[in-house]
C-alpha cells in the first residue's frame, strides 16, 4: 500500500513539473531586459566613445587602456580596500564577540526578550534607508552645527572637533565609521543564528572542566561559527566593492577624491562629465570583479552543503 501511494505521488509530481514554468516567464523577461540586456549594452558602451547623445563612437580598447594610467581609478580600489576593512573585517570581529556576549550572558540572565531587543537594536541600521541615515551622519558631523563637534566642545576639547567630511585627512575615517555602523548589525544576526544550531553542550563541558569565555570563544565557538565567518566575509566583501550609495550621500567621493570609490567614479563619468564609454569601462571591470566574488561565495556555499 505504501509502495503504490508512492507511486502516485511521484507520477503526480512528475506530471506536475511543467505546470510551474510558464510562472517563471515574467520574471525571466524582467531578468533578460533589466539585467542582462543593460549588462551587455554596458560591454559594448565601454569599447565607444559616447556623451549620451547621437550615435556611441567605436574606439576598441582605447577606455580600457586609459583605465590602466588612470590614478583616480586605482585610487578608487584602494579606497576599496579600506571598505573591505570598514564592512567586513571589522564588523566581522565585532559581530562575532557582540553576538557570543549576547548569546552567553545577556540571554541566560536576562532573558530572550532582552538579547532580541538588542538583535534588533543592532541591526537598525541595516533597515535605515542609506540616504535617511547618510543624511543623519552628515548632520552629525557637520563642523559647523554637528553634535560630534559640539560634544567635544561642551566636554572641553575644542582642538578635537574637526571638519570630518571636508577636510581628506579626515573623511575617510568618517565614512568608515558610518560603514561599520552600518554593517555590524548584519553579522550579529548572522553569527547569533549559527550559535543557535551549534553544539552547546561542549561549550558546557568546557566550562565544566575550567575553561574560560575566552578560552571556550577562540576554540570552540570559532570553530563552530567557521561557515557563518566565511559566508559573512564574502558578502561584506562583495558590498564594499560595490558601496555607492553612503559615499554619494555624505561626500560624493570628495573632498576632491579622498573618497571615491569604483562605483562612485563610474556614474561620475557617467552623469557628471558624460564620459559614458569610460564609466561603462569603469563599471564592466567592477562587475566582473562582482561575478567572480559571487561564483567563489556560491561555489563555498555548495562546498559547505554537500559537507553537512
Amino acid at each position: 500500500m505504501t509502495a503504490l501511494t508512492s507511486d502516485k505521488v511521484r507520477k503526480k509530481y512528475k506530471n506536475s513539473n511543467g505546470v510551474y514554468w510558464p510562472y517563471m516567464v515574467p520574471g525571466l523577461i524582467a531578468f533578460t531586459l533589466i539585467v542582462i540586456v543593460s549588462f551587455v549594452w554596458n560591454i559594448y558602451l565601454s569599447f565607444t566613445k559616447w556623451n549620451g547623445l547621437g550615435a556611441p563612437k567605436w574606439i576598441g580598447f582605447d577606455n580600457y587602456a586609459k583605465l590602466m594610467v588612470d590614478e583616480t581609478f586605482w585610487q578608487s580600489f584602494l579606497h576599496s580596500i579600506v571598505f573591505i576593512f570598514a564592512m567586513a573585517i571589522v564588523p566581522t570581529a565585532l559581530g562575532l564577540i557582540i553576538a557570543s556576549a549576547l548569546f552567553d550572558y545577556v540571554s541566560p540572565r536576562f532573558g530572550n526578550a532582552t538579547s532580541a531587543a538588542s538583535r534588533a537594536g543592532f541591526f537598525l541600521p541595516q533597515i535605515i534607508p542609506i540616504p535617511i541615515a547618510g543624511l543623519l551622519w552628515t548632520w552629525m558631523l557637520s563642523s559647523q552645527t554637528g553634535i560630534v563637534n559640539k560634544v567635544l566642545t561642551d566636554w572641553g576639547h575644542p582642538e578635537w572637533a574637526q571638519n570630518w567630511l571636508g577636510d581628506a585627512k579626515w573623511a575617510m575615517f568618517s565614512v568608515t565609521i558610518v560603514l561599520i555602523w552600518i554593517q555590524v548589525g548584519y553579522t550579529i544576526v548572522i553569527f547569533m543564528s549559527g550559535l543557535a544550531r551549534a553544539d552547546q553542550s561542549v561549550h558546557e563541558a568546557a566550562a565544566i572542566d575550567g575553561a574560560t569565555w575566552f578560552q571556550r570563544f577562540r576554540i570552540i565557538t570559532l570553530n563552530q561559527l567557521a561557515p557563518e565567518i566565511a559566508v559573512v566575509l564574502l558578502t561584506t566583501t562583495v558590498a564594499a566593492l560595490k558601496v555607492f550609495a553612503p559615499v554619494y550621500v555624505m561626500t560624493q567621493g570628495g573632498p576632491g577624491t579622498a573618497t571615491t570609490v569604483p562605483a562612485y567614479y563610474s556614474y561620475f563619468n557617467f552623469i557628471q562629465t558624460s564620459k559614458v564609454g569610460y564609466g561603462a569601462a569603469i563599471s564592466t571591470v567592477l562587475a566582473i570583479l562582482l561575478i567572480i566574488m559571487s561564483l567563489v561565495i556560491f561555489r563555498y556555499q555548495n562546498k559547505q552543503g554537500e559537507n553537512r
